[in-house]
């Protein structure tokens, strides 16, 4: 049983207050805040073990390569991967997606090959597979939804062919909230031997994820969103397809000798890890993971539900709003528009009154197109947010409704 007020205690940034008013942040599918035990790892690491890794015979180097991969092996555990080796440090999702698309398309994407998205994804899930199947010659297609919000699972059938490669979707949309039946794209991906991604960036941390189960070669999330710091991410690969990719970026601590011929690179995972990692953040996602399953996943997911729904229940009482995204099987992710009024201009009047949310098109601009929305709002409810703060939500909308239109 999750209490969020006993929560809160654990976030220090949560006690601000902007523009003399205590801060509602509903920005989660953006970044969530940090606990106090995330901040603790980073300042330990650097206040008592900061040193770089996998590279000294030193008590602080070796310390901390230790906790490196310490971290590594709860990333494992988290997600339920075969072996530590198969999990990458990146910097974020984005990253992770991008390696992918290079290294994966280096061996295995050629002319006339094909690629499979979805219609509701990130740019960062877009972007990397154009660009791919622009210097291949290859092709882009689309799985789309329909518009209560849910995935045309059934299309599969008609749009993996022979020259089908990859398919790249997100587990859980960030703008429509829906989640997705990844096991069930899997399996149908399997029956013609294509491999498939996953973007987990809005799942983690609130649903339970198991890469063994669900099958996949790839998984890709961010630690900013699972309550860690920025500028750590997670790349989960099946260990026959890692080894076999080339790595992405060169340099040290990706090699196991070097001359000024040839060089030969690590095995995986290191081969990917060139440069000196973001030691204190991986540190900061093993703290995080610790966190939140020290409260609960299922726990978490199903308080998180039923505060969307509380919300939800709210706003639908509003005539003038919209919510895009009705799918049965949703996050707690509530995206909507008011009728005649910009989103910017109502995020920023909102904010005034110490409500954070998102606007715009959420870096997902295909999926509000969908609906010929040009922006919306989205509120994001993580497992310290009350229902005091979604029933604030929805009296500030509609008080910003009575400024805009008197």
């Amino acid at each position: 049983m999750i209490d969020p007020f006993a929560v809160r205690g654990d976030f220090p940034g949560l006690k601000k207050k902007v523009y003399g008013k205590p801060l509602i942040y509903l920005d989660n599918p953006a970044t969530t805040h940090k606990p106090r035990e995330v901040l603790d790892a980073v300042n330990n690491f650097y206040a008592n073990c900061n040193s770089n890794i996998h590279r000294g015979a030193h008590y602080l180097s070796s310390h901390a390569s230790e906790m490196y991969e310490t971290a590594r092996s709860t990333v494992q555990q988290f997600i339920n991967a075969r072996s530590s080796r198969e999990v990458v440090f990146t910097r974020n999702a984005t990253e992770a997606i991008n390696l992918v698309a290079h290294c994966f398309g280096a061996l295995w994407i050629g002319e006339g090959d094909e690629i499979i998205i979805s219609e509701m994804e990130h740019h960062s899930n877009i972007i990397p597979w154009q660009v791919l199947c622009e210097q291949k010659k290859a092709v882009l297609k689309v799985l789309p939804f329909d518009d209560s919000g849910i995935l045309q699972i059934e299309s599969l059938n008609s749009l993996i062919t022979e020259k089908t490669k990859i398919i790249a979707v997100t587990h859980v949309s960030n703008v429509l909230g829906t989640i997705n039946p990844v096991k069930e794209i899997v399996a149908a991906a399997r029956r013609f031997g294509v491999a498939v991604l996953i973007d987990a960036a809005q799942a983690v941390g609130h649903l339970s994820i198991d890469v063994q189960d669900i099958d996949c070669d790839f998984l890709v999330f961010s630690g900013h969103k699972l309550y860690a710091e920025t500028g750590i991410g997670v790349l989960y690969g099946k260990k026959a397809r890692l080894e076999l990719m080339p790595p992405f970026q060169t340099g040290g601590g990706m090699v196991l000798s070097v001359n000024v011929h040839r060089s030969q690179f690590a095995k995986t995972p290191y081969k990917f890890e060139a440069g000196t990692p973001n030691i204190a953040g991986a540190l900061s996602l093993k703290a995080a993971m610790e966190y939140v399953e020290n409260r609960g996943l299922n726990a978490i997911g199903e308080y998180e539900q039923a505060l969307r729904g509380y919300a939800e229940s709210m706003l639908l009482k509003i005539s003038s709003l919209r919510i895009y995204g009705t799918a049965d099987q949703k996050s707690a992710i509530t995206t909507f528009s008011i009728d005649g009024v910009d989103s910017y201009d109502a995020a920023t009047m909102l904010d005034k009154l110490g409500v954070a949310v998102r606007s715009g098109y959420f870096c997902a601009e295909p999926a509000l197109k969908h609906y010929n929305c040009n922006g919306a709002l989205r509120a994001g409810f993580v497992f310290y947010n009350t229902q005091q703060e979604a029933e604030t939500l929805v009296r500030s909308i509609a008080n910003v409704i009575t400024m805009i239109r008197g």
